[in-house]
């Protein structure tokens, strides 16, 4: 090569660089100007309330515990699928609490990205129907997932004209007037505790102790990291592909806050610190009733493993799947310590253990088989994005070993939850929650129902086996048979017109329910259905928008 061809190529490198350095620049600077206001305090020791020092007397009500993955695929459990790397990373201690208990082989998740879906979890109703239609993200990370992207065939859509009718982050959240189950059951004498990833309101009057919580530990925005970048204990997997990832990773920092306080680093690996405190918090109530909330918040981006599990997974040839499989070993292992805790304290068989996702696995990971074999990912309606591990355990309450094919909903956690604690779910308000004991006790599954999704004018209806699915980009309807095609493979919308009219009339009519969002949506971007972000852009892929 000659030296002008040298030279030419290296200006179109620098100019490459400045153009990237450039287009992150705002990021940069408010992560800067993030990290003086609120700065981040050297690691502190969290000390947990602690309970009577003997049990209460007379019969105790049973405790609580609602464990909740992020982003975790389908496929990524080696009791719903194959695991991660073909089996390569077993899960064997959250697999116990499906063989040990109930295994819903359809566990929907309240929507395919996590504001909404645990919104759903907390409320028991659709997050649609008191405006929170949308995840919680700042405009900055919008605006960056909205920059065009080169080689892709449909670019986001940015939607600058909406960005006066946003508030502020820490302001959009589950309204102050709804009742959480946090509440519901701290009114019948349960003490409520919160560890891990709320997402759900970081202002004062939307915080986990202003919706319930007794105390609370983790941080309030959607995504952390889970070591420092440098940390000798860490293996990075950045994502050079996703415009998200380069968001966490100059945003994001390995810090929680206790009942509101200060920021402060954990000082070990993420997955491990919410589980010690989760020990701990089940340790200083042993002896009386109490809600644990535990959101863990792997394996969501940014893809970062301990060093002991990722030197545990040498089997595993690719790296990026490697990280990731260490992740979800360690949210195992976690899993395993509550478990040994509540045996421990003498709780095992007076604990209700609920365990599922926020959603789907997602897209822009990169890795083409986490929701195996089902079609889509977070942020789509498919059952990829929304069909999530739904297991319940009660020893001598929930019998084991039990798979139940009628569909659970995020949604019935709330009834689930209120009815075990002998609490009335609210009368006031339209509720969407069931309660699944009855039919994890006997009594027969529920042979048809009818559930919603909406994220803008994307909007789904499963009424018996069948589903629609309705887009406005592109514009499409998709309608499936998931007794026959569990995968939606066979869109049968053009040959069965009259069963999508009726659905979408279903879908009309839900839609005539529902208040203007809290928020609207500043961004759309298509997500493909069947490749990850990763994946050349092809003609003939099918998409959705999703709207953000």
């Amino acid at each position: 090569m000659s030296k002008w061809k040298i030279a030419a190529a290296s200006a179109a490198v620098l100019l490459a660089g400045a153009f990237v350095g450039l287009k992150f620049f705002p990021i940069q600077i408010a992560a800067a100007v993030d990290k003086i206001r609120n700065p981040v305090a050297p690691t502190q020791s969290v000390v947990w309330e602690k309970g009577p020092t003997a049990p209460l007397a007379g019969q105790r009500p049973p405790n609580i515990i609602l464990i909740v993955a992020d982003d975790l695929g389908i496929n990524d459990l080696t009791s719903t699928g194959k695991g991660v790397a073909n089996g390569l990373v077993p899960t064997p201690n959250i697999d116990a609490l499906a063989k040990e208990g109930a295994q819903f082989n359809v566990g929907y998740a309240g929507n395919a990205t996590c504001s909404p879906s645990r919104a759903a979890l907390m409320t028991g109703r659709y997050p649609a129907r008191f405006g929170f239609e949308f995840t919680a993200v700042p405009k900055a990370f919008a605006r960056n997932l909205g920059v065009p992207v080169e080689g892709r065939l449909h670019q986001p859509i940015y939607h600058a004209e909406r960005e006066a009718e946003m508030p502020t982050m820490e302001n959009m959240g589950v309204p102050a007037d709804q009742i959480t189950i946090a509440e519901l059951l701290k009114g019948k004498g349960y003490r409520t505790l919160h560890v891990g990833k709320w997402h759900l309101g970081e202002a004062p009057k939307l915080r986990p102790e202003a919706q319930g919580f007794d105390e609370s530990l983790g941080f309030m925005f959607g995504a952390g990291k889970f070591l420092p970048d440098n940390h000798p204990d860490v293996v990075n997997a950045k994502l050079p592909f996703d415009p998200i990832d380069r968001f966490l990773w100059i945003f994001g920092t390995d810090a929680v806050q206790k009942d509101g306080g200060q920021r402060f680093h954990v000082g070990e690996y993420m997955t491990d610190y919410f589980t010690h405190q989760a020990v701990a918090a089940i340790e200083a109530n042993a002896n009386r009733p109490f809600f644990l909330y535990l959101a863990y918040n792997a394996p969501h981006t940014p893809l970062q493993a301990k060093r002991e599990d990722f030197d545990a997974l040498s089997g595993i040839k690719d790296h990026n799947t490697r990280v990731y499989g260490a992740m979800i070993r360690a949210l195992d292992r976690g899993v395993g310590e509550v478990l040994a805790a509540l045996k421990k304290n003498g709780l095992d068989d007076n604990t209700l253990i609920v365990f599922t996702s926020d959603n789907g696995g997602a897209w822009y990971v990169g890795l083409p088989d986490i929701n195996q074999p089902y079609r889509g990912w977070k942020a789509t309606f498919f059952e990829g994005g929304i069909r999530v591990p739904y297991f319940m355990r009660w020893p001598g309450r929930i019998e084991a070993g039990q798979k139940l094919v009628m569909p659970a909903h995020h949604l019935d956690f709330y009834g689930t939850a209120a009815a075990i604690a002998g609490a009335q779910v609210p009368q006031d308000r339209k509720m969407d929650t069931v309660n699944l004991m009855p039919f994890l006790t006997g009594t027969p599954q529920l042979s048809e129902r009818t559930l919603f999704w909406r994220s803008g004018a994307y909007r789904v209806v499963r009424q018996g086996d069948w589903k629609l699915q309705v887009a406005e980009n592109p514009n499409k309807a998709w309608l499936f048979n998931l007794a026959t095609d569990p995968t939606e493979r066979k869109n049968l919308a053009e040959s069965a017109p009259k069963r999508v009219a009726a659905m979408k009339a279903l879908l009309q009519a839900h839609d005539g329910e529902m208040p203007k969002p809290l928020w609207p949506a500043l961004v759309e971007d298509a997500i493909r259905i069947d490749v990850p972000l990763n994946a050349s852009w092809k003609p003939d892929q099918e998409y959705v928008y999703w709207a953000n």
